[in-house]
Parts: C-alpha cells; sequence; structure tokens
C-alpha cells in the first residue's frame, strides 16, 4: 500500500493508550493501598491536584522530577492527610499504572496496518518512564514500536524544540526524511503546537470535534485512528 509518511511519531496517552481507564483503576487501588476512601470524590480530588500539576509542567513552571511528589503533597493536603508519604505514594501509583495498559479501540489494528505498510513507528511522550514503559511492554504494540522517547529520560519536554531535536539526532533524521515524518497527537499544546515548532506535519486527532484554532498550521486533522490511517497510508485523503 502506497504511503505519504515513512516516519510516524505516535503520542501514547488517549492517542494509542486509554489512559483514563488506567488512571481510574490506579488511583482506586492506591487509594485503598493508603487506606483512604476509594469513592468518587477523594478520586476527584486527586484528578485535580493533578492535573493542575501538569498543567504547570507542560507550561514549564514545574521540573519533571518534582513532578510525581507535588501531585501527591497537593493531594494530601486536599484530604488532610499530610503524615503520609507523598514519594511512596507516587512510586506506588506510578507502578500500578505500569501494570495498566489498555489500549483504545482500533489502536492495535491502526498501528498493525501502518508497520504493515513500511512505515517505523515511534512513541514520543511526556509520561512518566516507569508507567509509559511498563504500559508499553505489556501491550501487543511492544513489538511494532521502534522507540520510546519519555520526558523524563529526555530532560525535556514537548512542545520544546529541544526534545525533538533529541529525538531527531538520536534517530539520525536528514532534512530530506523529515519531510517524510508526521507527528499524530491528541493534544494541541504538547502534540500539535510541538511538531509545528519542529517543522513537521502533523494529524491532530480531534476525538471530540472541538473548534480547530485558526492560528495554528494543523496539517491533518481526523476524529478517528481510521481516518488517521488513511491521511498516512494513501494518497486520498479521507472524506
Amino acid at each position: 500500500m502506497p504511503r505519504r509518511y515513512d516516519l510516524v511519531l505516535l503520542d501514547a496517552d488517549r492517542t494509542l493508550f486509554d489512559f483514563d481507564r488506567s488512571e481510574h483503576e490506579a488511583v482506586l487501588r492506591l487509594l485503598r493501598r493508603f487506606q483512604l476512601p476509594a469513592d468518587r470524590e477523594t478520586e476527584a480530588l486527586y484528578l485535580r491536584e493533578n492535573q493542575a500539576v501538569w498543567d504547570a509542567f507542560d507550561r514549564g513552571e514545574l521540573a519533571q522530577e518534582a513532578l510525581g511528589r507535588e501531585r501527591f503533597a497537593r493531594f494530601l493536603r486536599a484530604v488532610g492527610r499530610e503524615e503520609l508519604d507523598a514519594e511512596e505514594m507516587n512510586r506506588a501509583y506510578v507502578a500500578m499504572l505500569g501494570e495498566l495498559p489498555y489500549l483504545l479501540p482500533g489502536a492495535l489494528a491502526f498501528c498493525r496496518a501502518l508497520y504493515d505498510a513500511g512505515c517505523h513507528l515511534v512513541i514520543v511522550t511526556n509520561g512518566l518512564t516507569a508507567a509509559q514503559t511498563g504500559r508499553l511492554g505489556r501491550s501487543p504494540l511492544a513489538p511494532l514500536i521502534e522507540r520510546m522517547y519519555i520526558s523524563e529520560q529526555l530532560g525535556c519536554q514537548k512542545p520544546e524544540l529541544r526534545f525533538f531535536e533529541l529525538v531527531f539526532a538520536d534517530l539520525g533524521l536528514t532534512e530530506a526524511a523529515r519531510r517524510r515524518a508526521v507527528l499524530v497527537g491528541d493534544s494541541l499544546t504538547t502534540d500539535i503546537s510541538g511538531g509545528i515548532r519542529a517543522g513537521l506535519d502533523t494529524v491532530w486527532l480531534n476525538w471530540k470535534g472541538q473548534k480547530v484554532p485558526k492560528e495554528m498550521d494543523i496539517t491533518y486533522i481526523a476524529d478517528n485512528l481510521d481516518k488517521v490511517r488513511s491521511i498516512i497510508l494513501t494518497d486520498t485523503l479521507p472524506g
């Protein structure tokens, strides 16, 4: 099958992996382990504090090494249990998350189709190393993914240009090869803006039909993985 791109840089969470499901199960396990209420209200408190910390990280306001401890320190303050160890909770949570490799519907078939067509598949993610490597290693995607680049290992994160420069250098990409590379992701702020900054073609996986920002030069937009596959593998764009 003809392909438009040779190298496909893929985001992980909410692009290939059902992170929301994995997160939900891991949080409930964690709450039970530390004898905290495993209910919706307590889970919602954690999710709120976690999102605030990740937002600060994405804005460059928080270092990667502080992220895990900070989210649980904030959560423990919110539930009035500051005597618990935030770092211990984070280590336990990341390990639990790595044991829950749920994929989004169609993700395996999508990656297999690209792999069988000769595309090189690489994951680029801002996730934590233990969680991301654990889930990929336990998933059926593992044999199809050539490499995975994780912000915690690189010391910088999407959408920073430095993140992509390190990836390009490690892959040995020439300028010509970059023109045959595409980035696929669900986040405008980290994936798509990072890909644009790095001079890549981009596919925004717009699952929920969000409004398209006019100021962003997005190459393609798709609302499911079948359409992304059609963009990458054929010379006729999906309708």
